[in-house]
């Protein structure tokens, strides 16, 4: 089978899903993207540049079998501009994100232009897949409140549509090292997150600053992609923590930032934000132990409920309960028993490597083809 992709913001989270989808396939993919920059341009114009670009391919007596999109394609507008032979193909979007619930600093800063980009690309689709049931649950609660708050012409019955064609498929994990072997020393700390307010670092910090004025020993790696307006509290604290750091900032290469994941015994986050957390992921692949605020896509992803002893992963959401989890577990890591028995890396993730997750994205692909057929 054929598929076309089209991917406007070719980078980032989105560039490997993409990629690792494509490459772990059984079917024949041919990718259309665009760079990752400036991405509400992307949303404007990506239809337009696709439909121009799929119609030089359809002349070149191209053809597929399936559209696969991202949510930064205005689906409807390149339905309405691409030649007909591409109109016409079973179309799924995948939702990494959406412009309903992703963080703003002030609500009256969101732009509900992409909102309605995101509802009309849902209804042209016929398959709509979020990368949590997190992610799904509260869009479709955004999108009942966002289409209430309309003054007239509620279209409310568009909720119960996208609804009934929406599923869930997890991103796959890219193939990281495994730490074999631990360097002595004492508990290494990792925040791997974008340097942004909804990631919440006040909080981490405030928790690190816990653990220094118990005395409790730790070593602490604190990376990821870093903007113009990064919070005060990453150059605040920066002085305070020199003598325990030993990542800081963007990690230029992904064998940089592989090396920090290695070294890593707890991978921490505080994000108020997250739609599945695939940096968590990477980390516990390596060989991190996990410790994430009980809420988000959390639950879901690191099994709470559905895996034995899974509730050693969470805190309360708090800095005080944070830190003193850590407190504890730097005690495991000096008697080396962070991991109990029964759970491992390998249980938390091993069913996200793309080779045990294509096939279900294959067998889909291959249904919806002939179901619209």
């Amino acid at each position: 089978m054929n598929i076309l992709a089209l991917e406007p913001y070719y980078g980032g989270s989105h560039r490997a899903f993409i990629d690792g989808l494509s490459k772990a396939s059984k079917h024949t993919w041919t990718l259309l993207t665009l760079p990752a920059h400036k991405w509400k341009w992307r949303m404007r114009h990506s239809a337009i540049t696709f439909a121009s670009q799929a119609a030089e391919l359809t002349e070149k007596r191209q053809s597929w079998d399936v559209l696969f999109c991202s949510d930064m394609l205005n689906l409807a507008e390149f339905a309405a501009l691409a030649p007909v032979g591409i109109a016409g193909l079973p179309k799924v979007i995948y939702f990494h994100e959406n412009q309903l619930t992703y963080p703003v600093r002030a609500e009256d800063e969101r732009d509900y232009q992409f909102a309605m980009t995101n509802l009309t690309s849902a209804l042209a689709a016929d398959a709509v897949w979020f990368n949590s049931q997190f992610h799904l649950d509260s869009f479709l609660d955004a999108l009942a409140r966002f289409l209430k708050s309309m003054p007239d012409h509620q279209p409310l019955e568009t909720i119960e549509k996208i609804w009934a064609k929406s599923s869930v498929y997890p991103p796959g994990i890219a193939d990281v090292p495994r730490r074999l072997a631990r360097k002595p020393g004492p508990m290494r700390i990792l925040w791997a997150a974008r340097w942004e307010h909804d990631k919440n670092p006040e909080d981490f910090f405030e928790a690190m600053k816990i653990l220094k004025d118990k005395n409790v020993p730790f070593r602490l790696s604190v990376v990821g992609q870093s903007f113009r307006d990064q919070p005060a509290v990453f150059d605040q604290v920066h002085n305070d923590f020199q003598d325990h750091i030993d990542f800081w900032g963007y990690q230029q290469s992904r064998d940089d930032y592989e090396r920090a994941l290695l070294q890593a015994d707890v991978i921490v986050s505080t994000a108020n934000h997250e739609f599945f957390g695939i940096g968590i992921l990477e980390a516990v692949a390596a060989g991190a132990h996990p410790l994430v605020p009980n809420r988000l896509s959390y639950p879901e992803i690191l099994g709470l409920g559905r895996i034995e002893g899974a509730e050693q992963f969470f805190y309360d959401g708090t800095a005080r309960d944070l830190a003193d989890k850590l407190g504890r577990f730097a005690n495991r890591v000096k008697n080396n028993a962070l991991w109990p028995v029964g759970l491992s890396p390998a249980i938390l993730t091993g069913h996200l490597k793309w080779q045990n997750l294509a096939h279900r994205y294959d067998k889909t692909l291959e249904q919806i083809c002939h179901r619209v057929d």
